[in-house]
């Protein structure tokens, strides 16, 4: 662990080196945050815009002490899918389905604040007691493997270029060096872009026509869209769909405020205190989505960067926040984004989906969750069994009278209701401190 003053390194270094810093941070960030609006539809510009903007408000109300980068989160992507697809099937245009899904992803920022308050009137421990590794484990695992089908959709556009993409960033992550190590995706998606301009499979003629400079928010792309269309038993849908999956991200966001801690070498869940990096996660995720951009969520990649630099100073990330912000008013770039073929997109997103059920079974084995507790196995079995049968075998969600509800959303109510009434001890043996099982 670093010592607490080695956050104050980067005030020697200079502002030069402070910007290539911070041009490495938004490198690091990159690769994912450009992916989730590519695999959800959503704008990328207005994706780069809230997450540089987002990244500014949570430091603002963390007392500018955190150095943490938000960027998009995977976690809401079932929560895209399913609502795009409810939206569709009742005859609303792509458009218009994702900005329903963008008003439960609002709705889910909400519960950020929710959960600081109670942090902060009960304390931590109080709390996350409904929320253990049994819960949010399985519910991580059912999102990577609700999303896996969209991933082989579209690698079938094209397996070379997806099998590029997935080598690339396989090698990248296993024998690369520096920073390297660090942008294995950016790296996959670069890749296979290029070699699929090579191969004449990717038409430029858009690119042409877009501008150098504009405004990225259109009003058909926020909420306010919804609003206007008014269509309240989906919007009560959208939110019961989506809102549950906070559960899970908070998790991620407790997990990442250790990591951080662990990197920095500073307690930042007592000071600025946990409450306060929830409500900033919150106010980010719950802007961005008003605005048509994907859920925030403080990035792993830009703590390995911490990790790799032993630069902690919190001004290098808000360089790498405004380097976003500028970006996302060149229609020409995003643009270039958007013209990446489908099966690039499919061939990293592959792993990732496949990733983010990995993190859910390093939660349940890293927390030592006892399988062979008859309440557990409930507990994780309902979980998967309803997330994923309600995705392929129920047409994408089960109807409550006007309210429609995800595998997703229906698992993870059923997960912790589960949790919150069976008895810890039942059908568990667990060992006395002597090493001697009890039942």
């Amino acid at each position: 662990m670093e010592p607490q003053n080695a956050i104050y390194d980067a005030r020697q270094l200079g502002l030069p080196r402070m910007m290539i810093l911070g041009v490495q941070h938004l490198f690091a960030m990159f690769g994912a945050t450009v992916l989730v609006p590519l695999l959800t539809g959503l704008d990328v510009s207005v994706t780069l815009l809230f997450a540089g903007i987002g990244t500014l408000m949570f430091h603002f109300i963390s007392k500018w002490n955190v150095p943490a980068f938000l960027g998009s989160s995977f976690a809401f992507l079932g929560g895209y899918a399913s609502v795009k697809e409810m939206g569709m099937a009742q005859g609303l245009s792509e458009t218009l389905a994702l900005d329903y899904a963008c008003l439960g992803v609002a709705c889910a920022g909400l519960m950020y604040f929710v959960m600081a308050a109670l942090i902060k009137s009960f304390g931590v421990k109080k709390i996350l007691k409904f929320f253990p590794p049994v819960v949010t484990g399985p519910i991580v695992i059912a999102i990577g493997l609700v999303l896996s089908g969209s991933a082989i959709n579209n690698c079938q556009t094209n397996w070379l270029l997806a099998i590029i993409a997935i080598v690339t960033v396989i090698v990248a992550s296993i024998w690369g060096k520096g920073i390297v190590k660090i942008i294995p995706v950016l790296l996959g998606v670069i890749v296979s872009y290029v070699i699929a301009a090579c191969m004449g499979e990717v038409d430029f003629a858009p690119l042409g026509e877009a501008a150098w400079v504009g405004f990225p928010i259109e009003k058909e792309h926020t909420i306010w869209a919804v609003f206007e269309h008014g269509n309240t038993s989906l919007m009560l849908s959208t939110i019961l769909a989506v809102m549950p999956i906070a559960f899970a991200t908070i998790m991620e966001h407790i997990g990442d405020m250790f990591a951080i801690s662990s990197t920095v070498g500073k307690d930042f869940l007592a000071e600025p205190g946990l409450h306060r990096t929830l409500t900033g996660d919150g106010v980010a995720t719950a802007l961005a989505s008003i605005f048509g951009a994907p859920a925030n969520t403080t990035y792993g990649e830009n703590t390995g960067v911490l990790n790799l630099t032993k630069v902690f100073d919190p001004k290098v990330i808000r360089i790498a926040a405004c380097l976003a912000i500028i970006l996302a008013f060149c229609p020409k770039f995003a643009s270039l984004i958007q013209l990446m073929p489908a099966a690039t997109i499919g061939g990293v997103s592959l792993i990732l989906y496949g990733m983010i059920s990995a993190v859910g079974v390093r939660n349940l084995v890293e927390e030592k969750v006892d399988l062979k507790s008859s309440r557990n196995v409930f507990v994780a079995a309902l979980i998967l069994v309803l997330a994923i049968g309600v995705k392929y075998g129920a047409n994408d969600d089960i109807a409550i009278g006007p309210i429609h509800l995800s595998g997703l959303a229906i698992a993870a109510i059923v997960g912790i209701f589960l949790n919150a009434i069976m008895p810890d001890k039942l059908g568990m043996k667990v060992k006395s401190f002597k090493g001697k099982e009890k039942s």
